[in-house]
């Protein structure tokens, strides 16, 4: 859907479900994108909209109960979804890696942090146990943990929130990755900890070359990370531009919604804007557009009400999934500069950096 060069990932019409014991519940639904060589495309939305199942689809990671049924996810062309078990355990790792959401979680409490990261490069690359610690004291300190070679024999329980992410990332660069996926990288981090995990991956895609997808709810990490960004709802993608274009001007309500939900500069107010309603039940969807229970225009719109809209191209490389959204006195600009985020903050093109 973005135009440049051949996308280095390419997801097309994506559906992911998961068998439950009330019904199957369609988690992702026809998800399309791409992620160009050198770029960071954002996934965000609130908990709930498919975000963190497309990434673990991509990776076929998904539990026991859930399963890809339709689409297609390409990494430099080719097709991972028919690949046997065996391939595929190949390719994560050495291909893609991913930087887990709760790195406490994802980290073997019974082993050192060292050890894990030997095992992972041992998996995937023809070295040594000499060899791969070495290689592994490397990526400690490349990322930032000081005194690395002490670093390598403490257990996960002995590192702080923000230490732990490090050791992920390292490990997640351990096998030189073409795509690293980054799930929620800052979350439960203090500020200035987020600050810093996020100025670590922008140095590390500088210096690696590689692709990054980011899943997070968080605008202000979309604006400093990403490139371009795809916006979820219940499943679907509701609006997909590069991240100048979409904090400019968000066509979707929904995404208008999320931008007006963000405290502004110089601006004193008792309450934050919120989206009314909630998130919908996976189980009992609305029909027509997802979001029109919740959005101030399909509400009453009976149009909005029993059709799904498409995501149609409505200005260049700018996307949107809704009946309104080619209306542009519906969507009216907003002003990076004045929300919390700050204008600042939002990343150049990657090829401009």
């Amino acid at each position: 859907m973005t135009a440049g060069p051949t996308p280095l990932l390419r997801v097309r019409d994506l559906r992911t479900a998961f068998r439950t014991e009330d019904g199957l519940v369609r988690a992702v639904d026809g998800v399309s994108f791409a992620v160009g060589p050198q770029q960071t495309f954002a996934l965000v939305g609130e908990s709930g909209c498919g975000k963190s199942v497309t990434a673990y689809s991509i990776l076929r990671l998904l539990p026991a109960a859930g399963r890809v049924d339709g689409g297609s996810v390409e990494l430099a062309g080719q097709d991972l979804l028919p690949l046997s078990q065996r391939r595929m355990r190949a390719v994560r790792g050495a291909k893609i890696s991913m930087i887990f959401q709760e790195p406490a979680s994802a980290l073997n409490p019974v082993f050192t942090v060292g050890r894990q990261i030997v095992e992972a490069i041992r998996l995937h690359r023809r070295v040594g146990p000499a060899k791969a610690r070495d290689i592994a004291v490397g990526l400690l300190e490349k990322v930032g943990i000081p005194s690395p070679a002490d670093r390598f024999d403490d257990y996960p329980h002995q590192l702080s929130g923000g230490m732990r992410q490090r050791v992920m990332i390292a490990m997640a660069l351990s096998c030189q990755p073409q795509l690293l996926i980054a799930d929620e990288p800052t979350t439960a981090l203090d500020v200035t900890i987020q600050a810093q995990i996020l100025d670590l991956l922008a140095s590390i895609q500088a210096d690696a070359g590689l692709s990054i997808l980011l899943i997070t709810h968080d605008l202000a990490v979309v604006a400093q990370l990403a490139d371009a960004v795809a916006v979820m709802y219940a499943g679907k993608l509701v609006e997909l531009a590069d991240v100048h274009t979409l904090f400019a001007r968000p066509l979707h309500p929904y995404t208008q919604g999320l931008f007006r939900s963000l405290p502004r500069l110089g601006q004193c107010i008792a309450r934050l804007e919120t989206i009314p309603g909630s998130v919908p039940d996976p189980l009992a969807l609305p029909t027509g557009c997802t979001f029109h229970p919740r959005c101030p225009i399909g509400r009453d719109d009976p149009r909005c009400q029993q059709q799904s809209p498409d995501l149609r191209e409505i200005a260049p490389s700018h996307w949107c999934a809704c009946w309104h959204c080619d209306n542009y006195e519906q969507a009216k600009p907003t002003d990076p500069s004045q929300h919390v985020l700050g204008n600042e903050n939002l990343r150049t093109n990657s090829r401009d950096r």
